[in-house]
């Protein structure tokens, strides 16, 4: 079971729903699950399967159905599908509720709602926010910036130089999402979205200064709330004699909560612009996403050189 959940409350003011039916506990009521269902066979009585954790969403066909149906019939169907006490009924496309769905509705304490949009409109709406709220996260030590549209996780020993760097990179334009404490949710399998925990937020610390706001320093456009984490950079102290890597031929990954993240690691010495680095990386790594990797293009040229001049000889 996923820890973690949304209330129905705020899912009705996101969506703009209107509350039909407030059952007693609506108040206390909470999403479990990122799934939302049509229950088309569940209302002619087939349960087999059926997920009572989920919202339920009636649309144009179900309606219809329903409104072919008597009333004795229409009452045995929202009885069985109460009974499963689901979290909550949504009738779309501002149709209104058939008077024995509101009657079962009272009998089991089941909340129904009513949304003006298209059923795949609410349908995809609900799921999209619900995988958001509810997806897999974890929190880690670093700082995460937006640079050029890429989303840079920047990682490090203590002390090494992240938040300065930030804050560079922050002079230079570009974007901060979160300092010390990274907030990673897996939205995806193949996507990790990063952000900062709420106490934090906006706030970077630099040793030797303190604490400062960076929306109130740089202004609102320095900050967002949260983006893709698109590249891992890990900043380390320079080891004279260490293998570095210098083409960009070996393509490493960080893995985070399953998925594999680029990761490039950057040796700190005196004199070297780490803001201007980031940058480069960025542009890069976005360079790489779109199939141009200028180290292959690179080895493939001094191949070609290579060929040449064994060829004259």
């Amino acid at each position: 079971m996923n820890k973690y959940s949304v209330p129905l409350q705020q899912l009705v003011e996101e969506f703009n729903l209107t509350v039909a039916y407030r059952a007693t506990d609506y108040d206390e009521i909470r999403i479990l699950v990122d799934e939302v269902s049509r229950p088309g066979l569940p209302l002619t009585g087939f349960f087999e399967h059926f997920e009572a954790l989920r919202m339920e969403v009636l649309g144009y066909v179900e309606m219809t159905y329903l409104d072919a149906q008597s009333r004795e019939k229409r009452l045995e169907i929202f009885d069985r599908l109460f009974a499963y006490k689901i979290p909550a009924l949504v009738i779309s496309r501002g149709q209104n509720p058939h008077p024995e769905c509101i009657e079962m509705a009272q009998k089991h304490d089941i909340t129904i709602l009513l949304g003006q949009e298209s059923t795949s409109y609410i349908i995809s709406g609900l799921i999209t926010s619900l995988k958001n709220a509810l997806a897999p996260r974890i929190t880690r030590h670093g700082v995460l910036v937006e640079v050029y549209g890429e989303g840079l996780f920047i990682t490090g020993e203590s002390g090494i130089g992240k938040s300065e760097t930030a804050v560079e990179l922050l002079k230079r334009g570009h974007r901060l999402i979160a300092d010390d404490a990274v907030v990673i949710k897996k939205t995806s399998s193949t996507q990790l979205i990063g952000s900062a925990p709420e106490l934090i937020r906006n706030f970077v610390e630099l040793r030797g200064i303190g604490v400062i706001n960076v929306a109130r320093l740089f202004g609102v456009g320095s900050i967002k709330e949260e983006t893709v984490i698109n590249q891992v950079v890990n900043i380390v102290p320079w080891e004279p004699g260490r293998h570095y890597n210098r083409l960009g031929l070996e393509e490493d990954y960080a893995e985070l909560l399953g998925v594999k993240v680029p990761l490039t690691t950057i040796p700190v010495s005196p004199g070297r612009n780490l803001a201007v680095i980031l940058e480069v990386a960025a542009m890069n790594n976005r360079q790489r996403r779109l199939g141009y990797n200028a180290a292959i293009e690179f080895s493939q040229q001094i191949d070609r050189q290579f060929e040449q001049n064994s060829a004259a000889k």
